[in-house]
């Protein structure tokens, strides 16, 4: 048997952890960024958070990881750097409006409009907020794991998530058409039977 061929997702690699984590960047890393590109929003964010992550997981030698258990532990560190990189960051977020923002083109295709209006959503709600949106909805997490994940109470993240949803669907509903003003005061025309 070739000593380069990858071992499956829960036997650990015969070369230690330098297979394991060869073989997680190279079947994993896309899946670990998008994850991390959701949680941030930002891809240059997403590859620091996902390059942190990894030297945090590996930085130590750290025998009999299988690819499965070291992708948990990084998704677990790419998640734990972000939260407390939010925690660091509240003075900056207290100011953040002050800065200018890149012009954004126009596109074309509703569906990246859409993705693009959500992103920038995701974007303003609290680190704990858009974490457990991104956990329930992106990585299909039930409440209790979550808690678990965030070490928080269930009832915190029923709360951040009830939080998160509604300043989601608050920002992304379409909202009708003014009406003119003449039929703003206009009375109701009522039909009699």
């Amino acid at each position: 048997m070739d000593s380069t061929a990858a071992a499956p997702a829960d036997q650990p690699n015969q070369n230690g952890w330098q297979g394991v984590l060869a073989t997680l960047v190279a079947e994993r890393g896309d899946a670990l960024t998008r994850y991390a590109w959701l949680i941030c929003g930002s891809a240059e964010d997403a590859a620091d958070l996902v390059q942190d992550a990894l030297v945090k997981t590996f930085g130590r030698v750290r025998n009999g990881f299988t690819v499965r258990s070291a992708e948990a532990y990084v998704r677990r560190a790419i998640l734990n750097a972000w939260l407390d990189g939010g925690r660091r960051s509240s003075r900056w977020r207290r100011i953040a409006h002050l800065t200018a923002a890149a012009d954004i083109t126009d596109s074309a295709d509703s569906a990246s409009d859409s993705r693009i209006d959500l992103m920038a959503e995701l974007r303003t709600l609290a680190p704990r907020e858009r974490a457990c949106v991104v956990l329930r909805y992106y990585e299909d997490l039930k409440v209790d794991d979550i808690a678990e994940w965030l070490a928080i109470s269930p009832g915190a993240v029923k709360r951040y998530l009830s939080d998160g949803l509604a300043k989601l669907a608050i920002a992304l509903t379409d909202r009708s058409p003014q009406t003119p003003p003449d039929q703003s005061r206009a009375e109701p025309h009522v039909h009699r039977i």
